[in-house]
Order: C-alpha cells, then structure tokens, then sequence
C-alpha cells in the first residue's frame, strides 16, 4: 500500500500547474528600429565621418519599451522589449542611415581605429526618444558638427515629432522614421566639410648662413717698428 504525504502531494501539484503556465504563457515581441530605404553604399573612397561619442539618456537603456502616458509619465511595456537594445540600435542605425545619405563606406563609430582619419565628426546627444499609445512619438537631441582640423561648424537642438496608430509595432515605427529625419539633417550640415582643403603646412625658412670668423693669428712677441723721426733743424753745405 503507497501511502502519499500531504507535502509531497502538494508539491506534486504545485510542479503541475507551474508547468501548465509556462506551456500556456506567450513569447515576448521583440522590436528593433527600421532602417527604412537605406542602402549600402558601393563606394568605397566617399567621405570619412566618425560617429560619435553617441549618448543617449539613461532612461532609455530600459531592456522594456517605454510607453509615454497622457500625464507624462513613463510605464515600462510588459508585453514589448528591445531585441538588441535602444543605445545599440541607434548607432547601428545612425552608421547605416549616414553611410546611405553620403553614398559612403568610410564611416566609423567612435572610438575609431588607430589611423583613421576623419573629415568630419558628429557628436551626437540623444535626451528624449519615446512614445505612447495615445501620444505621438517625439525625438530631442542635440547634436556638433567638427571639421577634420577639430573645429566646430554647426551645432543644432532638434526636437522631431512623428504621428503614429497606436500600436507597439508602429510607435516602432515612428521612432524609427524620427531618427531617419535626423540623420537626413546630419548628412545636409556634414557634406560641405568634404570640400574644405587641409591647410597647406609652411615651407620651412632657411636660416641664414653664419658668417664665419676669421682665424685669429697666434700671438708672439711683438717686433718694434722702427718710425722715421723728423728733425725740424735745417742742414746747410758749403
């Protein structure tokens, strides 16, 4: 005769419903931003652009998409997270979108390789990138534009907005179209620095000669120099 403890039954039971809701719970959707019509370029002499430093606020490295609510406030998504990460997906992004718009394979994100020289440089700051069912998703950043020569040419504030249906798979969407339209604004500022030349360094200026000093005589005992003297007296002959 078995005899089955109330524990064990217990516990037997409690396996079997776990089971069951584990068998029953939905996978999680995971999101990543759309890269649109972007295209890889087949040049590879185009201009050289460094991407970065990239930061983005800290809010947005949740592993949940966020849902912005009426009143402001953020409610991280239960049913919805990230594939690769937010901050991974922009600079993925932001490399593929400027590549396409500057018909260029000579970007890179910083830090960039040793021996990579850039014309241009985009320092890029991302401080709002979010949306909600009943609210349109909204992009802020700012971003600083330097020549090959370090200097700054441009510096923006951008504050983007894009309309959407509401659902998970289009605020996705919207996002992503918000980041292609600022990289369309980085690609427009970027392209006149490919016409700006390198200053054109300084012939080096040739000393002028050193004149050389003539060798001194050895010094030895001075010869007097025997002077003729004059006599004033005047010298009669007969």
């Amino acid at each position: 005769m078995t005899v089955v403890r109330p524990l064990a039954l217990f516990l037997t039971t409690l396996l079997t419903l776990s089971g069951c809701s584990l068998l029953q719970q939905k996978p999680v959707p995971l999101y990543q931003l759309d890269s649109g019509s972007a295209v890889t370029p087949a040049k590879d002499n185009g201009m050289a652009v460094l991407i970065g430093p990239v930061s983005i606020a800290d809010y947005l490295r949740q592993e949940h998409l966020l849902q912005r609510q009426a009143d402001g406030s953020l409610v991280a998504a239960r049913d919805a997270r990230w594939a690769s990460g937010l901050a991974n997906d922009i600079d993925q992004q932001l490399l593929r979108q400027l590549a396409w718009r500057l018909e260029s394979q000579r970007l890179a994100l910083a830090p960039a390789e040793p021996g990579f020289s850039a014309d241009a440089q985009v320092m890029l700051t991302i401080t709002r990138l979010d949306s909600g069912p009943s609210v349109p998703a909204v992009l802020e950043a700012q971003w600083r534009l330097l020549d090959r020569r370090g200097q700054l040419r441009d510096s923006r504030l951008v504050r983007l907005e894009e309309i959407h249906g509401g659902t998970m798979a289009e605020q996705v969407k919207a996002q992503s179209a918000l980041l292609q339209r600022l990289v369309a604004e980085l690609a427009v500022a970027i392209e006149p620095l490919a016409a700006i030349e390198e200053p054109t360094p300084e012939p080096q200026r040739k000393k002028p000669p050193v004149a050389k000093a003539k060798p001194q005589e050895p010094a030895g005992p001075k010869i007097p120099v025997a002077e003729p003297i004059t006599i004033d007296t005047e010298v009669f002959r007969f």
